[in-house]
């Protein structure tokens, strides 16, 4: 690597240095993308190089500590880049310091291939349309050639291919067919698959299958609303939807409870960044909670790292059908702008987020981020039964839900950050969009890789995992990571310790060393993040944030398979490391390599190098946890032509980290003594039809509450 007394740096003299914004976490503005891409391009001033990414190098967890604790001086506003020219197989990456104008890092990087934007998957279509050899198989399907117009493509990564491996730039191009542009052109896959090089522009082989298909005359399958008349419509109804729902507003009167500085949220006692990355999307950072005046650490960082979408058909090329969506693609590229105003509801608050395209220059996603609340229902309740229940506390509570969208062709990912009141924090993704599809012939059977869910439409089995990267820091620095299971007592029933063969307790195994954490799940598990030498004064336990998932199907592909090779981490449930700065980059950050696109698998790199021989102390330390969670799908027509969405979600909840309930200073909707009852006194009301005038009775005109008796 070139490092900065060996380089020869370049600034661009008639460019001065952009304003950084005030926060050292947050994402880069257009201005220095802008200003990084040309220090870029007078780095390479010989070469013809093609952006790919421009992003923040976020400042080393020490250093962020000492500025932020210690009154040492502001981080260094630094921005890592990747370039590409044609006659280099691999990238060209390094880092860029900003208010200085110089490349302090750089280095060439062989045999890996970079992350694919938007703009190289919109450019494949027209590729494949003109290609003489694919319109040769689009007539043999029995499409004619004046129809190419009508002939789409999702443009896919290519996994890993023995053929070219990482030796050239490669999409696969899965096939369809629309009779309209406004149709799904699921309904009507094609049964060939070409091989696009994105550096030349051109197709450079076409996998053919054994057995051809033509393509389905069924009509097509669509979901836009004139497609909804046309199937449901009646003369009472020609739009053919639901004619029996009523609207539902969200009003917040007196406006939002949360307040941003810039990117840093304070909300009913969190406090933390919203950072956003091409990667990853988004990203909370510095998450601490106000516990009456004493600001408590709890975690570092928190992002989605990586995630992967196995199929599970083993026919020839669906093998490669395995995308690292986070890694290959990006949940932040791939980002959609939320600006509809119905992907959120209520009192919303946006954050746009800034990219580079092939040219250097900024792109921006508006409305990437929403940022809104949500009524909770009960946070906590009690009543009484000796006064017929009068005697009662109830204390609604409120939510706030960070989120984005993000498309990877067929599949929509929903992913909402929610903070909870008690402290919980919660991660909620809601899967739609549609089914990848293939075209099966008439009378094939499609079993049991698969399921027919309209007619020739073949939609293999797959699964969704996804990797959380957790990096604690739970009242401080050093944390340490357990399994917690529950489990029957000892002793048989009758015996002394376990008499009436009720008893049962959770049984704890705290992680040594790396190869200790490589856990896979069991019946009621769940996994504790903790502080050893900070000890709850009640329980006597160590202070802790409690993983509770449930969503943990073990990954199916078997040992040997490129997907088990390429994301190694998906064969664990968690796995936990220590935390290092390393690389061009930020330290251990993504578990499947920096560089994952035509990633063979083989060889030392992310998760794999991470772990080494396991024995790396990982008690009392500084360490990153890392979570595989996610679904299995066997598909059915339900899911098609468009999925309703698919809900799974995890939760980090504190325990021992309180003495006490922590949401008790959150005021009740409505609270009655045994005093004010005897009294006949109304008590606290905030919520009954008297006060609450945005509700009312469904069905009744009269005012009234359950709450008063």
């Amino acid at each position: 690597m070139e490092r900065l007394s060996q380089l020869s740096l370049h600034a661009t003299a008639s460019t001065s240095p952009p304003v950084s914004p005030p926060h050292p976490l947050d994402p880069l503005t257009t201005q220095e993308i802008k200003a990084v891409s040309q220090v870029v391009r007078s780095h390479y001033k010989d070469t013809n190089v093609i952006f790919n990414t421009i992003t923040l190098r976020e400042p080393t967890k020490k250093i962020y500590y000492d500025w932020k604790e210690k009154n040492g001086f502001k981080p260094p506003r630094l921005a890592y880049f990747v370039v590409t020219e044609n006659s280099h197989v691999g990238v060209h990456e390094g880092v860029v310091d900003i208010p200085s104008l110089t490349v302090v890092e750089s280095k060439a990087t062989s045999g890996v291939q970079p992350i694919l934007t938007p703009q190289d998957l919109q450019s494949t279509e027209e590729i494949v349309r003109n290609d003489p050899r694919v319109i040769e198989q689009c007539i043999i399907s029995g499409i004619p050639k004046e129809d190419m117009k009508n002939v789409y493509c999702d443009a896919w990564t290519i996994g890993y291919d023995e053929r070219w491996g990482s030796s050239r730039r490669l999409q696969q191009a899965l096939m369809y067919w629309r009779s309209h542009e406004d149709d799904s052109h699921y309904s009507h896959p094609l049964d060939f698959c070409p091989i696009v090089d994105m550096n030349e522009g051109k197709v450079v082989f076409i996998d053919i299958p054994a057995r051809r298909r033509k393509v389905s005359k069924h009509k097509h399958s669509s979901f836009h609303p004139k497609h909804i008349s046309e199937k449901f419509g009646t003369k009472e109804n020609p739009s053919g939807f639901r004619n029996d729902a009523k609207p539902i507003n969200i009003t917040q009167p007196d406006g939002v409870s949360f307040t941003m500085d810039g990117n840093v949220m304070q909300w009913s006692n969190f406090n933390f960044h919203i950072g956003f990355n091409y990667r990853e999307g988004i990203v909370l950072s510095d998450m601490n909670y106000n516990d009456h005046g004493k600001m408590r650490p709890m975690f570092h960082r928190i992002s989605l790292s990586e995630m992967i979408v196995p199929y599970g058909c083993p026919d020839y090329p669906h093998q490669r059908k395995h995308a690292l969506d986070i890694g290959e693609y990006g949940a932040g590229l791939c980002t959609n702008p939320l600006s509809l105003g119905c992907d959120c509801k209520g009192v919303i608050h946006y954050l746009d987020a800034h990219f580079t395209d092939k040219e250097g220059e900024p792109l921006t996603i508006k409305n990437a981020v929403c940022i809104h609340e949500e009524d909770d229902g009960v946070l906590f309740k009690h009543s009484d039964f000796r006064d017929d229940f009068r005697t009662t506390v109830v204390t609604r509570g409120k939510r706030l839900i960070i989120s984005q969208i993000f498309t990877a062709a067929n599949y929509e990912y929903c992913l909402y950050w929610i903070l909870r009141q008690d402290g919980t924090i919660k991660l909620e993704i809601r899967l739609t969009g549609i089914l990848n599809t293939y075209i099966c012939a008439e009378g094939e059977e499609t079993g049991p890789w698969g399921t027919q869910v309209y007619p020739q439409v073949n939609a293999h089995n797959h699964q969704h995992l996804f990797s959380l990267r957790l990096d604690p820091r739970i009242d401080g620095d050093n944390n340490s990571a357990a399994t917690s299971d529950s489990i029957s007592g000892p002793g048989a029933t009758g015996s002394p310790e376990n008499a009436y063969g009720n008893a049962f307790c959770a049984e704890k195994t705290v992680f040594k060393s790396v190869k200790d954490s490589l856990t896979h799940p069991t019946f009621a598990r769940t996994w504790d993040i903790f502080n050893p030498t900070h000890i709850n004064p009640y329980s006597g336990k160590p202070s802790s944030y409690k993983l509770v998932s449930t969503f943990t199907p073990p990954l199916l592909a078997k040992d040997g398979s490129l997907v088990k090779k390429r994301a190694p981490w998906a064969a664990w449930t968690t796995q936990v490391v220590p935390y290092k700065d390393e690389g061009l980059g930020y330290g251990r950050l993504y578990p499947s390599g920096d560089h994952v696109a035509q990633w063979s698998g083989d060889g030392s790199r992310g998760m794999r190098e991470w772990i080494g021989d396991g024995k790396d102390v990982i008690e009392n330390t500084d360490i990153l946890f890392f979570h595989t969670f996610g679904i299995t799908h066997f598909p059915a027509p339900e899911d098609f032509p468009v999925m309703p969405t698919e809900i799974f979600d995890l939760m980090l909840r504190p325990r021992h980290f309180f003495t006490e309930n922590p949401c008790l200073d959150v005021k009740p909707s409505y609270a009655r003594t045994t005093t004010e009852v005897k009294a006949g006194k109304v008590g606290h009301d905030e919520c009954t039809l008297d006060v609450d005038k945005t509700s009312q009775l469904a069905f009744e005109k009269t005012s009234g509450s359950c709450c008063k008796k």
